[in-house]
C-alpha cells in the first residue's frame, strides 16, 4: 500500500501546484481533498489482490489502477458528506467542514459559510471523480486495457448514483417500502468491491470464469460491508467510527437495520421508531431510545445473521479462483464484517 499512498501523495501535490497558478483557493480545495484522500484503503487492495492472485507482476501498471479506486471512493464520500450533511469524516473536518471553518475564522456569516462549504465539497468530489479516469489514463497500459478500466469506473459511477438515489428518496418513506439490501447493493458493493476486484482482473487478463467469481464473491462481500457499516453508523463508537452516531438517526436512513426493527416491533417499539427516525433535532438521550429498539426486537441478531450469510455465499464463489487468492478474499470476507471501524 506504501506506493499508492505514496502516488496519491503525488497526484495531489502535482494538482495542487497546478491550480495555485489559477487561484489559492483553487490550490486549496486540491490541499483538502488531498487531506480526504486514504482510509483503510480497501479497494486498492482489492484490486492489487486480484490482480497479484491472477498472475499479474507489473506493479508500475496495476499502482496507478488502485489508487484511481481510493481516488474514486473519496470523491463518493466527499458527496455523500453533502447529502448527510456531515462535516466531519473519520474524526476530522471534511472539506465542507474545513471551508466553513475557514470562512467562520474569517468572519463570513454562518449561512453563507454553509453554502460556500457545500459548493466546495460538490465541487471536490467532481474533481475526484475526473482525477480518479485521470489517473488510469496516465498509466502504463495497453489502450485496450485502459479502456476497460475506465469503463468500470463509469459503471461503478453509475451505480453508485442510483443507490445514493433510493437512499435519498427512502427516507421519506415509510420503513420497508424501499429494499435496503437493494440499496447496498448499488450503493456499495459495485463500487467497493467489485469494481476493484474486476479492475485488477482486467489487467491480469482475467477469464471469464474467474471475472464471474469475482464479480459474484464482491456483490456478497460489499452487502455485508454496508450491512456493517449501517450498524456501526448508529450503534458504533464515535471514537473509533470517526463519525458520528446521531447523523444516520437525523437523517432517518432506512437501513437494512432498520427495517428489521419495524418489521419484528411491537406498536409502542414502532411508536418510538417512528417518532424519532429522521427528526433533525434528535439528541443523546432519544437516540439511546432507538438503538434500545433495534436491540430488543432482534433486528441486530438478524443483521447479524444477513451478514453471516453473506459472507458464506462470498466465500463458496471464490472456489474456482487459485489458492493463495481464494484463501486471501475468504480472510478478508471475514475481517471486514468482524471490525469495529
Amino acid at each position: 500500500m506504501g506506493r499508492v499512498r505514496a502516488s496519491g501523495v503525488l497526484y495531489v501535490e502535482g494538482a495542487r501546484r497546478r491550480a495555485l497558478a489559477l487561484d489559492p483557493r483553487a490550490a486549496q480545495l486540491w490541499a483538502d481533498l488531498g487531506d480526504q484522500v486514504g482510509g483503510k484503503m480497501l479497494r486498492p487492495r482489492l484490486t492489487l489482490a486480484a490482480y497479484l492472485g491472477l498472475g499479474g507482476d507489473d506493479l508500475d501498471a496495476v499502482v496507478p489502477v488502485a489508487l484511481a479506486q481510493e481516488i474514486l471512493h473519496t470523491a463518493m464520500l466527499v458527496h455523500d458528506d453533502v447529502l448527510d450533511h456531515d462535516d466531519v469524516r473519520r474524526g476530522r473536518p471534511n472539506i465542507a467542514g474545513a471551508t466553513r471553518a475557514r470562512l467562520a475564522a474569517e468572519g463570513v456569516a454562518p449561512e453563507v459559510a454553509r453554502a460556500q462549504g457545500d459548493a466546495a465539497a460538490l465541487l471536490g468530489g467532481d474533481l475526484a471523480i475526473a482525477a480518479a479516469v485521470d489517473v488510469v489514463l496516465r498509466a502504463p497500459l495497453a489502450p485496450a486495457v485502459a479502456t476497460e478500466v475506465v469503463g468500470l469506473l463509469v459503471r461503478s459511477i453509475h451505480t453508485t448514483v442510483a443507490g445514493e438515489l433510493l437512499d435519498v428518496a427512502a427516507s421519506s418513506e415509510l420503513p420497508g417500502r424501499t429494499d435496503a439490501l437493494l440499496v447496498a447493493e448499488l450503493k456499495t458493493a459495485t463500487y467497493t468491491c467489485v469494481v476493484p476486484l474486476l479492475a485488477g482482473a482486467a489487467l491480469a487478463g482475467a477469464s471469464a470464469e474467474a471475472r464471474d467469481a469475482l464479480t459474484t464473491y464482491g456483490l456478497h462481500m460489499g452487502v455485508a460491508f454496508q450491512l456493517v457499516d449501517d450498524e456501526l453508523g448508529v450503534l458504533g463508537d464515535p471514537a473509533v467510527t470517526g463519525k458520528s452516531v446521531l447523523s444516520d438517526l437525523r437523517e432517518g436512513k432506512r437501513t437494512h437495520l432498520v427495517a428489521l426493527a419495524h418489521a419484528l416491533a411491537d406498536d409502542a417499539q414502532r411508536r418510538t421508531l417512528d417518532a424519532h427516525l429522521g427528526r433533525p433535532d434528535l439528541d443523546a438521550t432519544d437516540a439511546a431510545r432507538v438503538c434500545a429498539v433495534l436491540r430488543a426486537t432482534g433486528a441486530v441478531d438478524a443483521l447479524h445473521r444477513e451478514v453471516d450469510a453473506r459472507v458464506a455465499a462470498a466465500t463458496v464463489a471464490l472456489d474456482s479462483l487459485p489458492a493463495p487468492l481464494r484463501d486471501h478474499l475468504a480472510e478478508r470476507a471475514r475481517t471486514l464484517v468482524e471490525r469495529s471501524a
